[in-house]
């Protein structure tokens, strides 16, 4: 474990998706708590992870990576992310660094647990 601070992060379970939503700044000192936390819940049997962004104010290239470790994990284990409720700011980093077509991503949260609800199961 480096030397960064926890994220704050608020988790509900929706129809069969985690939900999960930082809050803050996902930088090089919280991102790898918040790239910890998801993999840990993934190791706990998570396949369908949405990703509400509307709490998060700033997301650096430390953050995107923790997203890209996510996805790729969640990939070789056959499970699905959607991220929703981007801000401006945080949709241009994404954008940017070429990363929004690679990622799911919806207006609000509600709609990302939706379009993972809505996949047929494997």
């Amino acid at each position: 474990m480096g030397e960064g601070m926890a994220i704050q992060m608020r988790e509900e379970e929706r129809g069969g998706v985690l939900l999960v939503t930082p809050l803050g700044r996902l930088d090089s000192n919280t991102s790898e708590d918040f790239g910890d936390k998801l993999f840990a819940r993934l190791d706990g049997g998570v396949r369908r992870l949405a990703i509400d962004m509307s709490g998060l104010d700033y997301v650096s290239s430390a953050g995107l990576r923790a997203f890209l470790l996510t996805a790729k994990k969640l990939q070789d284990m056959g499970g699905r992310m959607a991220l929703g409720g981007m801000n401006p700011s945080v949709k241009q980093v994404f954008t940017l660094a070429g990363l929004l077509s690679i990622f799911t991503v919806e207006p609000d949260a509600a709609g990302a647990v939706a379009r993972l609800t809505d996949e047929p199961r494997p």
